[in-house]
């Protein structure tokens, strides 16, 4: 759908999409069967957070179901960044779309997510004052070296001063935990909205959170129908643009919003730039050996291939996530 299978000599434009127009089409067409005649639903509902894969969701349901029939849900919490409204707000706006905006912060401490989540913090960083520090966790891998990842966390004072801890895996698991109650309690109101209205509830999950494992089962991966989600981020930009996604929304750096202190994607999970990112997936799902990978891109040969062992390393290490439920005969 996206590209020639034909294997190409490996080079920067591999994944530059040529007609734009025609795989917006074939997206929006396969949307209008699988919502109106698959699913059997009459809209469509989209969680717009600001950020560039639910803009390029949203404009791609628009398309295919009509404004009057989609639904924008802004779900803000207690940590989120206040731009992420105001950007969700702006997309909505663009394209004429109705919003709700549904704080999802009562529903939280109900779940006890920022008690448990702070609980853990406090038990490797004992200073950490959740009434007034700010915090979050950082992978510590190496992304060029043959090593399993690690993860720390980090409080910020009001003053600034940084404190950083390695993180035992006891307090890491449960930290996740409590914050994957974030997505899951979204996840919720958007089935919410979409039963209420008997609307379809559309994922924004581009590839790379697909196939690598970077969202929450049941959670943001709980969805109906996933229309970008073979799609490369450097894709899902390219549709943007065509897409007329407005500026200050294109040139946002993605963040997981997740935490009281912000952080890229980069630094939580990917640890490398999308335009970098996609050509060495690319490469290792189309088995481009390193060394023309490495020829291209400016890196080591041992570097691409310690990239391409993570990259199959948390494939499997995610299998799970992408599993439908085991039924026994």
């Amino acid at each position: 759908m996206i590209m020639n299978t034909t294997k190409r000599p490996f080079s920067r434009n591999l994944l530059k999409i040529n007609d734009l127009e025609s795989l917006c089409n074939i997206i929006i067409s396969n949307m209008q069967d699988s919502v109106l005649r698959v699913l059997h639903r009459r809209g469509g509902i989209v969680g717009i957070s600001g950020g560039i894969d639910s803009s390029v969701t949203l404009a791609l349901t628009v398309r295919a179901l009509a404004e009057k029939n989609v639904l924008g849900v802004i779900m803000p919490d207690a940590d989120s960044n206040s731009e992420s409204e105001l950007f969700a707000q702006i997309l909505a706006e663009k394209f004429k779309v109705k919003t709700i905006v549904e704080n999802v912060t009562p529903a939280l401490k109900g779940f006890g997510c920022y008690q448990r989540r702070d609980e853990a913090i406090s038990q490797v960083i004992p200073e950490f004052n959740p009434k007034t520090d700010k915090a979050k966790i950082r992978i510590q891998q190496i992304i060029n070296e043959d090593i399993p990842p690690v993860f720390s966390v980090i409080v910020i004072t009001p003053d600034g001063k940084e404190m950083s801890r390695m993180l035992p895996a006891k307090e890491y698991l449960q930290i996740v935990a409590a914050t994957n109650l974030k997505q899951r309690s979204r996840m919720s109101m958007l089935y919410y909205h979409a039963e209420r209205l008997h609307y379809a509830v559309i994922g924004t999950a581009n590839k790379h959170e697909v196939d690598q494992g970077f969202f929450v089962k049941y959670g943001d991966g709980g969805v109906d129908i996933m229309p970008i989600g073979k799609l490369y981020k450097s894709q899902v930009y390219q549709l943007a643009e065509h897409l007329g996604i407005p500026e200050e929304i294109m040139n946002r750096t993605p963040t997981t919003d997740t935490y009281s202190a912000q952080q890229t994607q980069v630094e939580f999970f990917f640890q490398m730039p999308h335009e970098i990112m996609d050509l060495v997936d690319y490469g290792w799902e189309n088995d481009y050996s390193p060394t023309e990978v490495a020829l291209i891109l400016g890196k080591k040969e041992q570097e691409i291939r310690n990239m391409y062992k993570n990259l199959e390393r948390k494939a499997k290490t995610t299998d799970y996530l992408r599993m439908h439920p085991i039924f026994f005969e």
